[in-house]
């Protein structure tokens, strides 16, 4: 098969996916915003995290948080929990793997702070701790997932939010979830700043 036939058809299977997503996910998403825009008013925080791909959307989340999406304003307080090589690879080698975030979530998190939980499967194990962890310091966690959640989505509770991507491609998911996050950057620029350019 030409190449060129077959990036066509990696264009056409997103946009697809998107397209059949953007309803489905449409109110979990502005949901996920507005919890977002009200922890930052009471001055409370946004951790952010996940492994490998998952974790580069953590911190280019938290980066347009701290620094700016598409307009001019102050900077908002974010996390990425997946950034500390010092703090990830202690708790690695002095507990387990599983508790990277887990031990940063109750060190760092607070009532009213929100946990932005992500994983493709759902299933990711240090990321199902977080969750447990940010429930125990009465965090609302927003989850990202695809497929049929995995063990993340059986377990957020009232006042959660999950945006499950509705497809099986790992890729596919991924996609989604940088679209969702940029909704999500410009709804909570929209609710706090307004129309400001």
């Amino acid at each position: 098969m030409d190449l060129t036939v077959r990036i066509h058809k990696h264009f056409e299977d997103s946009a697809q996916v998107k397209l059949h997503s953007k309803d489905v996910l449409a109110q979990p998403i502005a949901a996920s915003a507005q919890a977002m825009v009200s922890c930052l008013q009471q001055d409370g925080k946004i951790l952010c995290c996940g492994n490998g791909g998952s974790a580069a959307d953590a911190q280019h989340f938290a980066a347009e948080l701290i620094n700016r999406f598409e307009i001019e304003r102050p900077g908002l307080a974010a996390v990425a929990l997946t950034t500390d090589s010092s703090v990830l690879t202690s708790i690695a080698n002095d507990y387990d793997y599983n508790q990277i975030f887990s031990k940063q979530v109750t060190a760092l998190g607070r009532s009213g702070d929100v946990l932005l939980a992500i994983s493709t499967s759902g299933n990711s194990a240090n990321v199902v701790a977080a969750i447990t962890a940010a429930h125990e310091r009465k965090m609302r966690v927003i989850a990202l997932t695809g497929r049929d959640g995995g063990k993340m989505g059986a377990m957020l509770k009232e006042g959660d939010m999950h945006i499950c991507v509705p497809t099986q491609s790992t890729a596919r998911i991924q996609e989604v979830h940088l679209l969702a996050l940029h909704c999500i950057c410009d709804g909570i620029d929209h609710m706090l700043y307004g129309d400001k350019k």
